[in-house]
C-alpha cells in the first residue's frame, strides 16, 4: 500500500496530542501510538506551539479525537491544518494501533504523494474517510479499495481527472464527494462499472478539460442514487443535453448555477421521487409548463427556481405540489395576482420567497390565511395593493419573518399584525399606508429584533411600548410624517438597540439624554428633522460603540462635540446644516477611527486647527459654508481623499498644506481669499479628479503640472487673477473610477449654478477658466477633450481663431467663449447635438453665423451680440447688405495701399494742429477779457471733476466683475 509524504500539518497534530496520554479513558497502546504519531512529524523545534493559540484538552473530550467509551480505543481521528513550507514524512504503519478507527480526516493537509505501506490494511472498520483539499490524482484510486467497510469518501478539492470508475471495488460506499476537481467522465459507456450502493454523489464546481465530453446521462446506471449535486458547473452544451437519466429513486437534485435546456422543466417528470430540486441561476427562461413536467413531482418539498428569466403567470397545476414546504420564485419576471394563483392551496409551506417579481400581492395576506405552517414570507420588490373588502378572519399562520417592502398603496396598516406574536423581522418599507407608529406590534412580539417602515407614509406622534425590549436591535422609520418630540424614555425602552434611523420626519424638541443608555448603539440617524437644542453629553459618552452619528439638517445649536467625548469607535460624523457655533473642539482628536467629518453649513469660526493632521484615519473633511478664517494648517491627514473648504474666509497662499496628501480625489477651496500662485506640487496628486479653486485671488500662470493629472474630470479655476496662456495639455475624462463621496459640488453649467453629487457627479466633465486674465490663443488640443460637457473660457483676453477641432466636442452641453478678443469665422459646430448653451458674444468675430439647424436653431441674438462683423440669423444684419462693410475695387485697393489711403495724412496733421491752437487761444482770450465767463468756466470744471470722482468711486469696483 502506498501512503503519504509531504506536508501533513504536524504542528496542529502535535499540539492536540499534548493531552492525549494523560487521558484515563484511552488504552496504553493508544497513547503510545499517538506519541509515535506526534514524533513522526518532526515539526521544527523553533516554532512555539503557544504562539499559535493551540490548546491541549483531554483527548476524550476533544472534538476531533473520540475514544470509545467501552474499549478506550480511538474511534475518530481528525488531522487538519494549513499548508507549510516544510516537507513532512508520514509512516502509515503508525495506524496499526487504531484497529477500531471508524473515521479518519486528513482534510487540508496538502498531501501529494503516496509510498508503499501496509499500515492502512488494519483499518478494516473505517467508514468515513476525508481526503479533501489535498493534491491527490487518479493514481490513489486503486488503493482506496482496501477500505471494504468504507461508506463515505470525500475527495473534494484535489486534481482528479477523467473517470473514477475504479472505485467500484468499494462495494459499501454510499456517499462520494468529488467537488472542485477536473472530472470529465463519471461512467464509461463502453464498460459500465458502477458503485452499486452509491446513494449520494457530489460533482459540484468541476472545471475539467474537455467539458463537452462528460457523459452525465450514464449516471442513471446508479440504481440507489438519491442525492446528486452538480452545482456551479459550466459543461458545454448544457447539462443533460441528450436527455435526462431515468432517476427513479433520486430525491435531491442540485443544479444551481449550471446550464439547462429550455425543456428541462417539462422533462423533470422522469424523476418522480424528487423531494428537493434546486435550479437557481440556471439560465431558464419562458414559462413553467402548465400541464406535465414540474407539476407531476407530487413528493416535492423544496423547489428553488430563483435568479432565472422565467415569466408569465404561475400555472394552476402547481396546486398539485401539496407536500411543498419551501418555494423560492425570487428574481424572475412572474406576473399575476397572488389571490388568483395556486399558492393559496399549498398549505404545507413554511417558507415562501417571491421577491423581485411583478406579482400583485394584497397587503392583508388574505390568500395565505390557511397556511398554518407558514413562518417566512418574502415579497420584496413586488406591487403591494390594498384589499377592497377584507373579511374579519384570523390568520392561522404565526410568521417569524415578513418582508413586504416594495411599491404600491397598501391602504391602512394591515390588521393581521394584531394576531402575530412570534415575529422576529418585519420590513414594510416603501408602501403607502395610513396610520400611526405601530408600537403595539413591538409590544406583542417580544422576540422582534428588526422593524423597517422606511417611506411608509405613516404619521402622528412617535409612541413607544411601556416595557423594555431587550431583543429589539434595528428600527428604521425614516422618511415618514411623524411629528412631535422623540420620547424621552427611548433609551430605556430599547436598551439593546444597534441601529436607529428616524431621519426625514418632522420631529421637534431636543435629543433625549436617554440615548446614552443604548450601550450597543452603532448607528444613529436623526437627520432632516426640526430638532433643536444641543447634543447631549450622555449620547457621546454613553454610546461607547457608536460608529455612525448623523444629525444633518436640523436646528441644533451649541458646540458640535462635548469636551468629554471619547468616541473611539466613531467612523462617520455628519453634523452639517445646523446652527452650531464655536470652533472645532479638541475632543475630536479622541476619535482615532474617524473617517468622515462633515460640519458644513453651520456658524463655526476660528482657524482650522493644526492637530487635525493627527486624525490619520480621516478620509473626508467638509468644513465648507462656515466662518473659518486665517491660513491653512501646515499639513492635513496623509490619507485624506476628499477636502471641502469652500465658502469660508480662509486666506493666504496654499503653500504646502496638501503636499503629502497623495491620495486626494476632491479638492474644493472655492469662494475664499487665497492668494499667490497655484503650487506646482498640484501635479503630484495622481488620483485627483475634481479641482475647484474658483472665486479666490490666485495669480500667475496655470501650472503646467496640471497636465500630469490623468484622472481629472472637473477643473474650475474661474474668477481669479490668473494670467498667461491656457495649457494645451490638460486632459479630462468622464466616468470617474473612484467612489465619489456624498458631498455635493458646485458646478456652473448652462449659465446656472448647480450642485452635483454621487453617481451624477461621476458623469460630469468640465473646464471653467472664465473671469481671469488669460491671453494667447485657444489651444487646438482643447478640441481633443471629446467627453467634455462644460467648457467656459469667457471674460478673458484670448485672441486668435476658434479652433476647428471644437467640432470634435460631441458630448459638450455648454460652450461659452464670450468677452474675449477672438476673431475670424465661427467653425462648423452644427453637429454638436447635445449643445444647450452657446455664446461667442462680445468678440471680434466676422462672417456668417452657423446655420440655424439642430441645436443652433435654439440660440438667440444674445449668443452672438457684440460682434459687429457677424451677419446672418438670428442677427438682424444680412450677409448681403452693403452697409456691413465698405467695398473697394481692385484699383482703389492698390491706390489705397500705395498712397496710404484716400486722405493726405501729413496735410491733415498740420491743419489739425493749427486749428487746435487757434481754438485754445480764442478761449483763453475770452476768459481773460470777461471775468463772469471766467468764474463760470472754472466752476464748471470743478463740478465736472467732482462728479467724475464720485462716479469712479461708485462704479470702479464693479468694472471687472463678471455677470
Amino acid at each position: 500500500m502506498r501512503l503519504i509524504k509531504q506536508p501533513l500539518v504536524a504542528l496542529v497534530i502535535a499540539s492536540l496530542l499534548e493531552g492525549w496520554w494523560s487521558c484515563d479513558g484511552c488504552l496504553e497502546n493508544e497513547r503510545n501510538a499517538l506519541l509515535q504519531l506526534k514524533a513522526s512529524f518532526n515539526y521544527p523545534k523553533r516554532m512555539s506551539l503557544s504562539s499559535w493559540g493551540l490548546h491541549t484538552d483531554d483527548c476524550c473530550k476533544w472534538e476531533n479525537i473520540n475514544c470509545s467509551s467501552t474499549t478506550g480505543r480511538v474511534s475518530k481521528l481528525s488531522i487538519r491544518g494549513d499548508y507549510w513550507a516544510f516537507e513532512w514524512c508520514f509512516n502509515a504503519s503508525l495506524f496499526l494501533a487504531f484497529q477500531e478507527l471508524t473515521s479518519l480526516s486528513l482534510r487540508n493537509s496538502r498531501i501529494i504523494e503516496c509510498v508503499e505501506n501496509e499500515g492502512l490494511l488494519s483499518l478494516q472498520n473505517l467508514e468515513f474517510l476525508d481526503l479533501s483539499s489535498n493534491n491527490f490524482n487518479n493514481s490513489i484510486i486503486p488503493f482506496l479499495g482496501v477500505f471494504s467497510s468504507l461508506k463515505s469518501l470525500n475527495l473534494a478539492g484535489n486534481i482528479f481527472k477523467s473517470d473514477i470508475q475504479e472505485l467500484d471495488a468499494s462495494g459499501n460506499l454510499k456517499v462520494l464527494s468529488l467537488r472542485r476537481n477536473q472530472i470529465t467522465k463519471v461512467v464509461d459507456s463502453r464498460d459500465v462499472k458502477i458503485i452499486r450502493n452509491l446513494s449520494s454523489l457530489f460533482l459540484d464546481d468541476n472545471y475539467g478539460y474537455g467539458r463537452s465530453s462528460i457523459q452525465l446521462e450514464l449516471l442513471g446506471a446508479y440504481p440507489f442514487l438519491k442525492t446528486l449535486s452538480l452545482m456551479d458547473n459550466s459543461f458545454k452544451g448544457g447539462i443533460f443535453a441528450q436527455g435526462l437519466p431515468n432517476f427513479k429513486n433520486l430525491e435531491h437534485l442540485d443544479l444551481r448555477s449550471s446550464t439547462l435546456h429550455n425543456n428541462f422543466l417539462k422533462d423533470i417528470e422522469k424523476m418522480p421521487s424528487l423531494k428537493i430540486l434546486l435550479l437557481s441561476s440556471c439560465q431558464l427562461n419562458g414559462t413553467i409548463p402548465a400541464a406535465k413536467g414540474l407539476c407531476e413531482l407530487k413528493h416535492l418539498q423544496k423547489l428553488d427556481v430563483s435568479n432565472n428569466d422565467l415569466s408569465g403567470t404561475l400555472p394552476l397545476c402547481l396546486a398539485n405540489l401539496t407536500s411543498l414546504q419551501l418555494l423560492d420564485l425570487s428574481f424572475n419576471h412572474f406576473i399575476g395576482n397572488i389571490s388568483l394563483s395556486p399558492l393559496g392551496s399549498l398549505t404545507s409551506m413554511h417558507t415562501l420567497q417571491l421577491s423581485s417579481n411583478l406579482f400583485r400581492i394584497p397587503i392583508s395576506l388574505l390568500p395565505f390565511f390557511n397556511h398554518s405552517k407558514l413562518k417566512h414570507l418574502n415579497c420584496h420588490e413586488n406591487e403591494i395593493c390594498a384589499d377592497i373588502d377584507v373579511p374579519t378572519l384570523t390568520p392561522k399562520f404565526q410568521l417569524r419573518t415578513l418582508d413586504l417592502s416594495g411599491q404600491g398603496d397598501g391602504g391602512v396598516f394591515p390588521k393581521f399584525f394584531y394576531y402575530q406574536h412570534k415575529l422576529e423581522y418585519v420590513d414594510m418599507s416603501n408602501i403607502k399606508m395610513k396610520g400611526e407608529f405601530p408600537h403595539w406590534l413591538i409590544r406583542n412580539n417580544t422576540k422582534l429584533y428588526a422593524l423597517y417602515l422606511h417611506n411608509s407614509s405613516l404619521s402622528g406622534p412617535l409612541q413607544l411600548p411601556i416595557h423594555s425590549h431587550v431583543y429589539f436591535s434595528y428600527l428604521d422609520i425614516s422618511d415618514n410624517y411623524f411629528n412631535g418630540s422623540i420620547p424621552t424614555e427611548i433609551g430605556v425602552c430599547f436598551p439593546s438597540l444597534n441601529s436607529l434611523n428616524l431621519s426625514g420626519n418632522g420631529l421637534t424638541g431636543g435629543i433625549p439624554s436617554s440615548f446614552g443608555k443604548m450601550s450597543q448603539l452603532t448607528e444613529l440617524d436623526l437627520s432632516n428633522n426640526r430638532l433643536s437644542g444641543i447634543i447631549p453629553q450622555d449620547l457621546i459618552v454613553g454610546c461607547n460603540s457608536l460608529g455612525h452619528l448623523i444629525l444633518s439638517n436640523n436646528n441644533l445649536q451649541g458646540q458640535i462635540f462635548p469636551k468629554q467625548a471619547t468616541c473611539k469607535e466613531l467612523i462617520l460624523l455628519l453634523l452639517d446644516g445646523n446652527q452650531f457655533t464655536g470652533s472645532i473642539p479638541y475632543s475630536i482628536i479622541n476619535c482615532t477611527g474617524l473617517e468622515v467629518l462633515d460640519v458644513s453649513d453651520n456658524h463655526l469660526f476660528g482657524i482650522i486647527p493644526s492637530w487635525i493632521r493627527n486624525i490619520t484615519s480621516l478620509l473626508s473633511l467638509d468644513l465648507s459654508e462656515n466662518n473659518f478664517f486665517g491660513n491653512l494648517p501646515s499639513s492635513f491627514p496623509p490619507w485624506i481623499s476628499e477636502v471641502y473648504l469652500s465658502k469660508n474666509r480662509l486666506q493666504g497662499p496654499l503653500t504646502n498644506a496638501f503636499y503629502s496628501c497623495s491620495d486626494l480625489i476632491i479638492l474644493d477651496l472655492g469662494h475664499n481669499y487665497f492668494t499667490k500662485r497655484i503650487p506646482e506640487w498640484i501635479g503630484n496628486f495622481s488620483e485627483l479628479t475634481y479641482l475647484l479653486l474658483a472665486y479666490n485671488n490666485l495669480e500667475g500662470e496655470i501650472p503646467i503640472q496640471l497636465c500630469n493629472l490623468i484622472q481629472l474630470s472637473l477643473v474650475d479655476l474661474s474668477n481669479n487673477n490668473l494670467s498667461g496662456p491656457v495649457p494645451p495639455c490638460i486632459s479630462l475624462r468622464r466616468y470617474s473610477e473612484h467612489s465619489i463621496g456624498s458631498q455635493p459640488l458646485e458646478v456652473t453649467t448652462k449659465n446656472a449654478l448647480r450642485y452635483f453629487q454621487g453617481i451624477i457627479l461621476s458623469l460630469i466633465s468640465g473646464l471653467d477658466l472664465s473671469c481671469n486674465n488669460l491671453s494667447g490663443k485657444i489651444p487646438a488640443e482643447i478640441g481633443n477633450l471629446s467627453m467634455i460637457q462644460v467648457l467656459n473660457l469667457s471674460h478673458n483676453k484670448l485672441t486668435g481663431l476658434i479652433p476647428q477641432s471644437f467640432s470634435n466636442l460631441k458630448q459638450i452641453e455648454s460652450l461659452d467663449l464670450s468677452y474675449n478678443n477672438l476673431n475670424g469665422k465661427i467653425p462648423q459646430l452644427t453637429q454638436l447635438y447635445f449643445l444647450a448653451v452657446f455664446s461667442v458674444a462680445h468678440n471680434n468675430l466676422s462672417g456668417r453665423t452657423p446655420e440655424m439647424v439642430a441645436q443652433f436653431a435654439t440660440f438667440e441674438n444674445s449668443s452672438y451680440e457684440g460682434n459687429p462683423f457677424l451677419c446672418g440669423p438670428p442677427l438682424s444684419k444680412s450677409c448681403f447688405s452693403s452697409s456691413i462693410m465698405p467695398r473697394f475695387s481692385e484699383e482703389d485697393k492698390k491706390y489705397h495701399k500705395k498712397d496710404g489711403g484716400f486722405v493726405d495724412i501729413d496735410a491733415f496733421g498740420v491743419s489739425f494742429l493749427i486749428s487746435y491752437a487757434i481754438v485754445l487761444l480764442t478761449i483763453a482770450a475770452v476768459l481773460y477779457i470777461n471775468p463772469y465767463w471766467r468764474r463760470a468756466w472754472f466752476y464748471m470744471i470743478e463740478l465736472s471733476l467732482t462728479n467724475l470722482y464720485y462716479f469712479l468711486v461708485d462704479n470702479i469696483p464693479f468694472v471687472f466683475r463678471c455677470y
